[in-house]
């Protein structure tokens, strides 16, 4: 039987950029919700139409009781407890798009939102940039992210191996699966430069400096929604990962981007 191997899996510059930007997106997320709670609610096109959202968040009264109702495309879902209304720090209901625990600042404080949000935005900028550069010029990016034609033919056993819980082991175990390849690529290359792209457009200084931002998009409204659902879709890929993390084996993941060593665990000999 082969013995486990370790072998060195992240760079430098990659647990670098890995741990800023988790740092960063952290603080954009609950800062962006304190945003967002100062008007709980998404619209299409230019202006808001307050009669017609595409989602809201608030709370209703009905009798001597109040509880949270979230609208998607005018359907109500009673949320109390979650969204539109929840428990606030001192244990009283609390009339909040989203809870005041997974904001900051944690009170109501829209302008020092901003302030955090667009200050931790620049750094996810920069360091987006600076992980861009590196991958191209190591030749990562092509390396070791994009999909060949032998992977995308596997796509479908891939997903299968993951709904079983059956994670490589061995030589396949050295590189990035293809649904890893695609996950990564779609975030990378999708979805954190529309939530960037669509943060900036809302910007008045940027707004002022490239107005057509806003007519590409769609207007100022539709840009606020789609900032906010590519948002969604980074959150997701975080919930999917930190959990694959774990399922893999959390210890040798985490070591692996703190160190960059990886334990590779054998392959099953076939009879």
């Amino acid at each position: 039987m082969s013995e486990r191997e370790v072998i060195y899996r992240h760079s430098g510059a990659v647990r670098l950029t890995h741990w800023i930007n988790a740092l960063v997106l952290l603080v954009l997320l609950m800062s962006g919700l304190q945003i967002f709670n100062a008007h709980p609610a998404l619209y299409i096109g230019q202006k808001s139409t307050f009669e017609d959202p595409v989602l809201a968040m608030g709370a209703v009264q009905e009798g001597e009781t109040a509880k949270g109702v979230t609208s998607i495309f005018g359907h109500n879902f009673d949320t109390t407890g979650v969204f539109g209304l929840s428990t606030d720090a001192d244990g009283q209901l609390d009339e909040r798009g989203f809870s005041w625990s997974l904001t900051l600042p944690g009170h109501r404080d829209l302008a020092m939102g901003r302030r955090w949000h667009f200050f931790f935005a620049w750094l996810f900028l920069f360091n987006g940039l600076a992980y861009l550069a590196w991958s191209l010029g190591s030749g990562h990016l092509v390396r070791d992210l994009a999909p060949t034609g032998k992977d995308l033919k596997h796509i479908g056993a891939s997903i299968l191996e993951h709904a079983r819980l059956k994670f490589p082991k061995g030589e396949e175990a050295k590189r990035y699966n293809v649904l890893q390849k695609l996950t990564y690529l779609v975030v990378a290359l999708v979805l954190l430069p529309l939530m960037l792209i669509t943060g900036l457009a809302m910007s008045p200084g940027m707004d002022a400096a490239f107005p057509f931002l806003l007519d590409v998009l769609g207007g100022r409204q539709t840009a606020r929604t789609i900032h906010f659902l590519s948002a969604s879709g980074i959150v997701l890929f975080v919930v999917v990962h930190l959990v694959m993390v774990v399922l893999s084996g959390t210890w040798n993941n985490i070591r692996s981007m703190i160190t960059g060593r990886y334990v590779v665990e054998p392959a099953e000999e076939k009879p």
